[in-house]
């Protein structure tokens, strides 16, 4: 007799959610679900209390911990994976966040609203400045001379 698994109705949940609403693919759902745990221990927030204070994550907050995960999980490659997944401005985890909680799979205080994730977060500009070369050697001048050198 087999057992059956409690994941299996979120992940039915879930992937049905990614086939009425393509916009955004599965990865990126995990992703989120994924830095969501990775803010909450970065912040120390007490899962198990019965105020909501003590286990709430800002939509702020979460952003701080996307870009965070983000860099531990791909490196210098999370700026082309956020792109592949369409995943570019904070208002894009916003979508999948409230996505999440318009299907029962994730939770809101009444507070919270898309705007929250509207703050002008820019993942490049982050993800970029993380990986910037600081050296004196500028490939974009060398290339321009090559280029004019070798098309005369």
């Amino acid at each position: 007799m087999s057992k059956k698994s409690p994941y299996k109705p979120w992940w039915a949940k879930l992937y049905s959610l990614t086939k009425k609403d393509p916009h955004y693919p599965l990865p990126a759902y995990q992703f989120v679900f994924e830095a969501l745990d990775h803010t909450v221990h970065r912040l120390k927030k007490n899962l198990a209390s019965p105020l909501e204070r003590d286990r709430h994550v800002t939509g702020q907050e979460l952003l701080d911990g996307i870009n965070d995960y983000a860099l531990e999980q791909f490196g210098y490659m999370a700026r082309t994976v956020f792109e592949q997944w369409g995943t570019v401005r904070g208002k894009d985890f916003g979508e999948i966040v409230f996505n999440l909680v318009e299907n029962g799979l994730m939770g809101k205080t009444e507070s919270d609203s898309k705007n929250d994730f509207e703050v002008g977060y820019d993942f490049q500009k982050t993800l970029e400045e993380q990986f910037a070369f600081t050296g004196e050697f500028d490939v974009s001048l060398r290339l321009d001379d090559f280029l004019k050198a070798r098309y005369k």
